[in-house]
């Protein structure tokens, strides 16, 4: 994958397909610590111990479509590729939670690629599900939560095909603001 974007994308169809109804995307920026951070939590089916061991592995998958599962391993290998750490945690009927850290100079991390674009397709997409997608830096703090924005927009479904400009234009206003 080329960009953080499309790893996000991947995992947050992952967190789709195991069921969730809440998925939340995290990403810290600390250029102190020279660390970028993504952690992807969702309250969907979870996995044993057994399926985790595997999941980094790239000729594992659940899917019957192919053989081959390579979103994970591929976002463990970017990560690790710039002295990063990846790490899951899943409980069965919990959910699951990944993290990716990335060292944030390191020439070898992806750039972010389409962040607005990804957290809008992915809630004007899946509208019956939650995304909360949280982004920090030292200059501060941007939540953006689907729920909360189809409370605003009342009556208008936040898959109308108007939303979706006003949505991205919104999110790349409110991380130009914390962007450091």
């Amino acid at each position: 994958m080329k960009d953080l974007s499309l790893h996000i994308l991947d995992i947050a169809q992952n967190s789709i397909s195991a069921g969730a109804s809440l998925i939340e995307i995290t990403i810290e920026e600390n250029p102190v610590k020279d660390l970028y951070t993504l952690v992807i939590k969702d309250d969907g089916k979870g996995m044993d111990k057994e399926t985790i061991m595997k999941v980094a592995d790239p000729f594992y998958t659940t899917r019957n479509t192919r053989k081959v599962g390579l979103g994970i391993p591929l976002l463990k290998l970017n990560a690790e590729r710039t002295g990063g750490t990846f790490s899951i945690e899943s409980r069965v009927g919990k959910g699951t939670s990944l993290s990716a850290t990335f060292i944030r100079s390191h020439i070898d991390r992806l750039p972010e690629g389409d962040l607005p674009g990804t957290i809008v397709m992915l809630a004007t997409s899946n509208p019956t599900l939650q995304f909360i997608y949280n982004h920090s830096t030292p200059n501060g703090n941007y939540t953006f939560n689907s729920r909360e924005i189809q409370e605003v927009l009342g009556e208008i479904p936040i898959n109308d095909l108007s939303v979706y400009p006003f949505l991205k234009e919104m999110i790349v206003s409110n991380l130009s603001d914390i962007k450091v």
